[in-house]
């Protein structure tokens, strides 16, 4: 059967599609502005038919209703990276969490969360019959691969993002056209506090670096302090609207990247339709899967890696905390770990972890003589390499304890130095030097 009579048999309407959705089934939702909310809010409706249906998913974009008290007997959401619409069904027990490293998370779906259904979203095919998974291709490449029922919303906003994000139109079970705006992340609001971080971070970026980008108004604030900047390149987890800024005014280039020469290189897009115009058909991006893009051997192959992430707590040690506040989870490790282990493999690389030095305006701060009770640590002290805030910068790779807690004083808030001070006298019996 050629692929254009396989649509034609297997295009259904999403109320139709869903019901091949069982009780107990492991389902897998296509990843951030790549949900397919319209399946979603489907299998919601339909949510009386179904007892125990697993729902995994990482950053989740949408509404999110399956995780609402109500249905508690129908869908238990299974996070590998909590966000604010399912933090309180998983730190209350209705739902889970699974830790896992980013580029890990395409293994499990082959091991132990191998799934039942995956729904995706997807471009409609081309000549040959292919699919793109435009703006996530993550986890979801791995989904469609090992899902035994793929329910894939065809929706022509979505952009095509080259060979490494493409299904074939007979890896899809069930078809079920519809066109939606993808859903957009608006840019962060960037106030003087995140500049002067931006401005710090740009400090240790030099012409012909590699960068990788988290995502919010640091990252943000960081590229507007990169406009003087030569030949920038990217092979990051994600990109947003500043990458299109810089690439567009000629900063960012990738020429002299020597792994993935000529492209920006990421594995899942959050952004505007600006972004998602960009990237569409556009040679000079590459959407991969994420056990490709955040694999620690493949991310060092570009010298000069720069990962810049952010986190919640640092201790006195080095010791860093990104996704929880005590034992409440927040987020996930997501692909931090990957990238600050990327980079110190990297020849010329550095990691740096950027971030205000206080919390609840400025009532905590977020340099701390030790975790919270419960707190994950994240990212090992044996890992860290800079520490950046709007004080300044701690570069705490190959330094003693001492020095560590000397050097993260002096980039604390001033409010909450004489605390810690006197904690590094406690410990170490003797004031800081300055």
């Amino acid at each position: 059967m050629d692929w254009k009579a396989y649509y034609k048999e297997h295009t259904a309407t999403a109320e139709e599609a869903v019901k091949h959705i069982r009780s107990g089934d492991r389902v897998v939702v296509g990843h951030a502005c790549g949900e397919p909310s319209f399946l979603v809010d489907a299998m919601v409706s339909n949510a009386a038919a179904y007892r125990n249906v697993e729902i995994v998913h990482m950053v989740a974009m949408g509404r999110c209703e399956y995780c609402r008290p109500e249905y508690a007997g129908n869908f238990r959401h299974n996070a590998i990276f909590v966000g604010g619409a399912t933090r309180e069904a998983v730190n209350s027990g209705r739902g889970d969490f699974t830790t896992c490293f980013f580029h890990e998370v395409p293994g499990l779906f082959h091991t132990t969360l191998e799934p039942d259904v995956a729904l995706v979203m997807v471009t409609p095919p081309d000549e040959n019959g292919m699919c793109s998974l435009g703006v996530s291709v993550d986890y979801t490449y791995s989904a469609v691969k090992n899902a035994k029922t793929v329910i894939a919303q065809v929706n022509p906003c979505m952009p095509w993002t080259g060979e490494r994000s493409l299904v074939s139109v007979k890896e899809l079970d069930w078809i079920v056209e519809h066109e939606a705006p993808l859903i957009e992340l608006a840019p962060p609001k960037i106030g003087e506090v995140e500049r002067a971080i931006g401005e710090n971070v740009a400090s240790l970026i030099h012409d012909g670096d590699c960068l990788q980008l988290g995502i919010g108004a640091i990252p943000d604030a960081v590229l507007l302090f990169l406009k003087d900047k030569h030949d920038l390149g990217i092979h990051s987890e994600m990109f947003s609207d500043g990458v299109v800024e810089l690439a567009e005014a000629g900063v960012i280039t990738n020429r002299r990247k020597n792994y993935n020469q000529g492209v920006s290189v990421a594995n899942f897009l959050m952004g505007t339709k600006r972004l998602y115009d960009y990237v569409d058909h556009n040679p000079s991006v590459m959407i991969a899967p994420v056990d490709y893009v955040n694999n620690p051997w493949v991310i060092a192959q570009n010298d000069n890696l720069v990962s810049i992430n952010s986190c919640v707590q640092v201790d006195l040690m080095g010791q860093v905390c990104a996704e929880s506040i005590g034992q409440t989870q927040i987020s996930g490790v997501g692909g931090q770990v990957d990238f600050v282990r990327g980079a110190a493999m990297s020849r010329g690389g550095r990691s740096i972890l950027a971030f205000p030095s206080t919390a609840a305006k400025g009532k905590v701060s977020k340099i701390v003589a030790r975790l919270d009770a419960g707190a994950a640590v994240t990212t090992s002290r044996n890992d860290v390499h800079y520490i950046v805030t709007e004080y300044g910068i701690a570069d705490l790779r190959g330094q003693t304890l001492r020095e560590r807690a000397r050097r993260l004083i002096a980039v604390a808030h001033p409010d909450f130095r004489e605390e810690l001070t006197e904690e590094y006298g406690r410990h170490f019996g003797e004031a800081p030097a300055v």
